[in-house]
């Protein structure tokens, strides 16, 4: 895709996502046989229920069909949330993994698994698993520090919910 044809499109969807109280997170387009496959993936903090991506995807559909963006070819159109493995990549995903165990890549090649319980402008507040039945530790990370970050999956992981009451 185009620098323009990115930009234009950028343009189209931008608006609607934030009509719709979601961040816009990424835009791809590639070719799937002989038709094009657009796939936005928007979030917000809260989540992105199933109906709010059917409904962001009808707007979108119906404001392409109105231009020429994607050419005169057939396209396929995806509105996703993001997967769980999804990086974290700005300080948004990082607020939003508040609470969540995270796998960081640091920059002096250190592998740390640690749970985030808190997020600032520089950096990351964690809370470090103890091993063999010691207690948890406390570390902080600069983000100028991390290679990459992803949220590690917890299948028995409470629920905030859980914990309040």
């Amino acid at each position: 895709m185009s620098t323009t044809q990115s930009d234009r499109l950028r343009g189209l969807v931008e608006p609607l996502v934030h009509a719709k109280d979601l961040d816009l997170e990424e835009i791809e387009v590639s070719r799937a046989g002989r038709r094009g496959l657009v796939r936005i993936v928007v979030d917000s903090d809260e989540g992105v229920e199933l109906d709010a991506c059917a409904e962001l995807s009808r707007a979108i559909s119906e404001k392409l069909d109105e231009t020429d963006v994607m050419g005169e070819g057939e396209y396929v159109l995806e509105v996703s949330s993001p997967g769980a493995d999804r990086p974290l990549t700005q300080h948004r995903h990082y607020v939003r993994a508040t609470g969540r165990l995270v796998k960081l890549q640091l920059a002096e090649t250190e592998e740390l698994v640690a749970r985030i319980l808190a997020v600032d402008e520089d950096g990351l507040d964690l809370e470090v698993p103890g091993v063999k039945g010691r207690k948890p530790t406390a570390r902080r990370v600069e983000f100028a520090d991390i290679v990459k970050a992803r949220v590690e999956i917890e299948f028995n992981r409470k629920d905030k919910k859980e914990e309040e009451a």
